[in-house]
């Protein structure tokens, strides 16, 4: 399988090539980027370490290395500013990514090529490439919450000393302020988390915070955020590449999930080959219904603006 990360000359572009480049999985791992030399720096540091790693061919140059592609990841895109949310980019994100979406239709690019959007804000612009696109909705996702969920894994896990990889909790809806982690039901290693040694809702509560900051504390603190969510989008991208048809709360094009319709955002959904091949339903509290019914509003409201721009 090969895969073009677009804005690959970047942090969060360059982290996904080198968790590709360590999970050995892909054939081919092109990098497109407006800057040559970056991006040519980028796939030579990854070939220096080949050796060691997989042996995958690494390519670099512009649009034209998508157009072979099975999977076009895309990256680039503006920085969210320490005190701006996530929707608060779209005036100046929409304009750059209309323009790689124009790119992509004039190099071509092949009819079963699944379109992953990483760039934010990750709902508004995968709706936009399912508008603008001529490809099946289901091929275009989004990375969605699927970094925002092993945030909250990954901090709950080392609140109540456990093993990350045994907390099991998921955030559904928008990749943003109305992020909806769903607590109802969330275990540790299978086991209830309301129930286990030393958890509260106090404590719960302090996580929940705790992650909705992160991604503005890691660019306060950093500048972006890039090993993160590089092993997100590989954790993805191999679950596409292995046809896997995990469960992943990844962004698509709801068609009635949880009442839900014509707008991108995260539920669980079975990503294999094709993209986002189904959505799954689950029972949740009334509040966190409301609430995820609530962001898909929240979305919608801002999709309209963009579309009639």
């Amino acid at each position: 399988m090969k895969v073009s990360v677009i804005g690959g000359g970047g942090l969060v572009g360059s982290c996904a090539a080198l968790a590709l480049q360590f999970g050995g999985i892909v054939k081919e791992i092109a990098l497109v980027d407006v800057n040559q030399d970056l991006v040519e720096g980028q796939a030579l540091d990854l070939l220096h370490g080949a050796s060691l790693t997989s042996d995958q061919k690494i390519t670099a140059g512009g649009a034209e290395l998508s157009s072979d592609a099975d999977v076009i990841c895309i990256t680039a895109g503006l920085r969210r500013k320490p005190d701006e949310s996530r929707l608060d980019l779209i005036n100046r994100n929409v304009a750059l990514f209309r323009g790689i979406l124009s790119d992509l239709k004039s190099a071509g690019y092949k009819k079963d090529a699944v379109v992953f959007v990483v760039s934010n804000p990750v709902d508004i612009l995968t709706s936009l490439a399912v508008a603008e696109l001529d490809l099946p909705p289901q091929q275009i996702i989004g990375l969605g919450t699927v970094l925002d969920t092993t945030r909250l894994r990954s901090m709950l896990a080392q609140r109540i000393e456990v093993p990350p990889s045994q907390v099991q909790v998921t955030i559904f809806g928008e990749h943003g302020d109305s992020m909806v982690p769903i607590w109802s039901n969330a275990q540790i290693a299978g086991l209830p988390l309301e129930k286990y040694p030393g958890v509260t809702s106090q404590l719960i509560a302090e996580v929940e915070k705790k992650t909705r900051g992160s991604g503005a504390e890691v660019i306060k603190k950093k500048g972006g955020a890039g090993f993160a969510v590089g092993v997100s989008i590989a954790d993805v991208i191999h679950s596409i590449a292995l046809n896997q048809e995990r469960i992943l709360p990844v962004s698509s094009l709801q068609n009635g999930a949880y009442g839900l319709r014509d707008i991108c955002i995260s539920v669980p959904t079975i990503v294999g080959r094709q993209g986002a091949q189904s959505h799954i339903e689950i029972e949740l509290w009334p509040k966190e219904l409301t609430a995820l019914q609530r962001s898909g509003q929240v979305l919608q409201e801002t999709l309209s603006k963009v579309l009639g721009s």
